[in-house]
């Protein structure tokens, strides 16, 4: 991965969990951080009532928001300011009130200003939801 000589990644959860806290639709959907490394970011949640269809199954932006949330901090923790270009989700899955999901976000390719991230939406052990990003590295550093 390309880093300036100047910079060194941010690997700890500073930049997520600021993230967070100016992020109240995030706050809303009750997310956690679970586990935050470098061009990596765990989060999860719990289906509520209020996020269901009328089908009685999670609403799929739900599951959306989640997976877009776990890859834009995952993004953002190389310590530069990264905004998403291009996402998309495979919902494999329904999903159900009280139901406790994850997404993991995973760096899987970095050309120049452009990462490419696939994120897993999982319950329990199995996968519900498949996202990919594309995430374009900004030159405006993170002050934490």
């Amino acid at each position: 991965m390309e880093e300036s000589k100047n910079q060194q990644p941010i690997t700890d959860k500073l930049i997520p969990e600021k993230m967070l806290s100016l992020d109240a639709f995030s706050q809303w959907l009750g997310i956690e951080i679970v586990e935050v490394r470098e061009a990596y970011c765990q989060v999860k949640m719990i289906i509520r009532k209020d996020m269901l269809n009328s089908m009685k199954k999670a609403h799929g932006g739900i599951t959306y928001a989640l997976a877009d949330t776990a890859f834009g901090f995952a993004t953002n923790t190389l310590g530069r300011k990264a905004v998403s270009i291009e996402t998309s989700i495979n919902h494999i899955e329904a999903l159900e009130e009280g139901d406790v999901i994850t997404a993991t976000s995973d760096l899987k390719s970095m050309k120049n200003k452009l990462g490419f991230y696939i994120v897993e939406v999982q319950k329990e052990n199995e996968i519900v939801a498949l996202f990919k990003g594309v995430a374009y590295r900004t030159n405006a550093e993170w002050n934490i």
